[in-house]
């Protein structure tokens, strides 16, 4: 990955080893049973991961997850002791190309039963952009699968992992997550299938409601520190403008503030969006520069109690309501 921040990874040593319970703000009661009650012994990489593994999994399985709620995830380091007890996991579910670290680890496990999410949808080679439009893409393609799958690449090959930002291609791996569980643990096929209807039925009505508030606005742009929201710009007819990349903390140069400001007249922008688990320093300086307003837009990578929410869903919800303030929605 482009960004390298130092983060806290004692925190999270032996947690896998160790099957202790999720490290999440959205755990279950149950998640600290491990694998010796019957339920199949989950791990997830990161929070977008593990919320699938829990909603679909629900009573059946026990989720942990290797990234702590707070930390950055694209920098994660595990130890040997969290590497070694991958290979005890009954299941894994992962996202290559968000987490290096988690990417060669898996590998090295050899778990039957290992899912890569970048393969259960299409990745598309606009995440590590700066300053294009990615938000007008010709009519008939907001639904399609063009493109190579992006279990090859990464951000740094162009391809952007971001896809639980998009309600559709989170439901595209939610159903694909929906299938490997009854596979792996055949018994409970009928709760897995039953549980991720549930749960895709939840996303439709979240790009429905995603799909009607953003509709009508008065401008389609929005500025962001963390250039994560490629897709969900793609899939809402929007055009995300990134300060500096992919890292949101990065100082943009003086041309991209130039080129920020121009874009800034021109489509009316309003907001310069920056995340929770990153520093606003950078959003705030621009945003004075340039007569604007901030915003927290969150790239759900981790739940925190600085989160606009419990859960994936609830911070969708809230996500969109800052964008419909932010670009005028009327």
């Amino acid at each position: 990955m482009n960004v390298r921040r130092l983060i806290p990874t004692a925190a999270v040593a032996g947690a896998v080893a160790l099957g202790l319970t999720t490290l999440s703000a959205c755990s279950s009661s149950d998640a600290a049973e491990g694998g010796s009650d019957g339920k199949l012994d989950v791990v997830a990489s990161f929070y977008p991961m593990q919320f699938l593994a829990e909603e679909i999994g629900g009573s059946h399985v026990s989720v942990t997850t290797l990234t702590k709620p707070g930390t950055e995830p694209h920098d994660l380091e595990l130890s040997p002791r969290q590497t070694g007890g991958l290979s005890d996991a009954d299941y894994i579910l992962f996202l290559k190309g968000v987490q290096p670290a988690v990417d060669d680890a898996v590998e090295q496990a050899g778990v039957k039963n290992t899912v890569d999410a970048a393969k259960l949808t299409t990745l598309e080679n606009h995440g590590s952009e700066v300053g294009h439009d990615h938000g007008h893409e010709e009519e008939g393609e907001e639904h399609g699968h063009e493109g190579e799958h992006g279990h090859e690449g990464d951000e740094e090959a162009g391809l952007d992992p971001h896809i639980w930002l998009d309600p559709v291609k989170y439901a595209e791996v939610a159903e694909g997550v929906g299938k490997s569980l009854e596979k792996a643990d055949p018994d409970h096929a009928a709760d897995y299938r039953k549980n991720t209807d549930a749960l895709v039925t939840e996303l439709n009505a979240l790009d429905t409601a995603y799909e009607t508030g953003l509709k009508n606005t008065s401008t389609k742009t929005f500025i962001t520190t963390h250039s994560a929201f490629g897709y969900l710009a793609e899939r809402y007819g929007l055009t995300q403008e990134g300060i500096a990349g992919i890292d949101p903390e990065a100082e943009p140069s003086p041309a991209r503030i130039d080129e920020i400001h121009s874009v800034a007249e021109e489509s009316k922008a309003t907001t310069v969006f920056f995340e929770t688990l990153a520093s606003d320093k950078t959003a705030k300086t621009l945003a004075k520069d340039l007569g604007l307003k901030t915003g927290v837009l969150d790239p759900l990578e981790g739940i925190t109690d600085k989160s606009a929410g419990a859960d994936y869903i609830e911070v969708m919800k809230s996500n969109l309501t800052a964008l419909q303030k932010a670009l005028g929605a009327k």
